[in-house]
């Protein structure tokens, strides 16, 4: 939210989603309420699949259908995870490595 009396001020927002199977599917709604007429505004929003190809490049280098979506997951949230405090990250990561675990295949 951008308050009426800011201003100067510039702000960009950002929707990124990885679609994973067949099934999933991804609404992305950038929203932003702004007062000021003085701001500089953007979004954008993005929706990508894991590609096949990705997938078969990984494996043929001697990865497990399971470990290379795990890295193209990590790939995926790595923008976010490196801006967070460590502890935060490795967190993140393990819960998202947890919820994947046996959802391949």
């Amino acid at each position: 939210r951008v308050e009426d009396d800011a201003y100067g001020c510039k702000s960009h927002v950002q929707c990124d989603a990885l679609i994973l199977d067949d099934e999933s599917i991804s609404d992305t709604y950038p929203y932003m309420e702004v007062g000021s007429g003085d701001a500089v505004i953007g979004h954008e929003a993005t929706v990508s699949r894991v590609a096949d190809e990705q997938l078969f490049y990984l494996q043929s280098r001697g990865l497990t259908e399971e470990q290379a979506m795990g890295m193209i997951v990590n790939g995926f949230i790595e923008p976010v995870t490196r801006t967070l405090p460590m502890e935060y990250a490795v967190e993140w990561s393990r819960l998202i490595e947890l919820q994947m675990e046996g959802s391949v295949g």
